[in-house]
């Protein structure tokens, strides 16, 4: 098996998708022979979690611990920088392929109950190329006896075109963001953008030399329920990834990494990961704002969905 896990193709016109199976990941997206993500190869072990489905928790949970119902978890560091456990649990699981079609593929996979998270859920997803982009679907249903703590998003690094990241316009209508500290990145306060130098894009600029990687919320939708974030390249191509309600916050990161700009990934894209609750929603009592925690009954399930498509 190559390091990705099971590749699936998914054409539609001049538009060709890539899913691999090793976490649900979205491994290539190209319109017309110009690339909409930041790819990565068959046989490449997926870098980080670019282009990966995280579930049942998306970005971090504070020191790995929380409590549901009176009972301390402590799950695996996987951040173990920060300390934190990031982005879930299924991001390293092989998804069996469930429906398998020209412009479209679904996968599954199961998180077993286990020490830190004792709840098993089955998770779903959806990848499905149209005229109107490439659209994800997380579904998740709990095969246990009790309500069980869930959250998800996706992880695509946007690419607007050939220019740098720096010369990219970026237009994120988002009203508020979440403060966090600025070396763990763990959360502290919601704050207005307006009060956060650098960080209002709710009107289209230049994104420079800003570095980010916090959550936004109380983004601008349209009548329909719909949020958009958009990044444009100056020779006016550009990609916009948008969702619908069940995701009232999205974390952007420019992907600024540890090494600078000798480490290959550096700035090469915009992650804009739509989430249906804020980092450490786990943790949802410490804080003083909805975190948009989500606990789903026994039996039943839980959906979301975004889309990627080209400006």
């Amino acid at each position: 098996m190559a390091a990705s896990g099971t590749s699936y193709v998914l054409r539609a016109g001049e538009a060709e998708a890539i899913v691999a199976s090793v976490g649900a990941s979205l491994r290539s997206y190209r319109v017309g022979g110009r690339d909409l993500v930041v790819p990565y190869g068959e046989d490449e072990v997926r870098p980080g979690y670019r282009g990966a489905t995280l579930a049942p928790w998306p970005n971090r949970v504070v020191d790995g611990e929380y409590e549901v119902r009176g009972r301390r978890y402590r799950l695996a560091l996987t951040e173990p920088e920060r300390r934190h456990a990031l982005h879930g649990l299924v991001a390293w699981l092989d998804f069996e392929a469930v429906v398998i079609a020209a412009d479209h593929v679904t996968l599954a996979a199961t998180v077993v109950a286990q020490t830190a998270y004792p709840w098993t859920l089955r998770v779903e997803t959806t990848y499905r190329l149209g005229a109107d982009g490439l659209t994800q679907t997380v579904r998740a249903t709990n095969e246990s006896a009790d309500a069980a703590p869930f959250g998800t998003g996706p992880h695509p690094y946007l690419v607007a075109g050939p220019a740098p990241l720096d010369e990219w316009t970026l237009e994120l209508p988002a009203d508020r963001v979440l403060e966090v500290t600025p070396d763990r990145l763990a959360p502290i306060a919601v704050k207005d953008v307006d009060g956060v130098a650098g960080f209002d894009f709710r009107e289209a600029r230049v994104l420079g030399a800003v570095e980010i990687d916090h959550a936004f919320t109380d983004v601008v939708r349209d009548a329909a329920g719909r949020a958009a974030v958009r990044v444009v390249d100056p020779s006016g191509s550009g990609v916009e990834i948008s969702w619908d309600e069940s995701c009232p916050w999205v974390q952007v990161h420019t992907a600024d990494l540890p090494g600078g700009p000798a480490q290959p990934g550096h700035r090469a894209g915009l992650a804009v990961e739509p989430m249906t609750c804020a980092p450490d929603a786990f943790n949802d009592a410490r804080y003083d704002y909805d975190t948009g925690l989500r606990f789903i009954a026994p039996g039943g399930s839980d959906e979301a969905s975004w889309r990627i498509r080209p400006l």
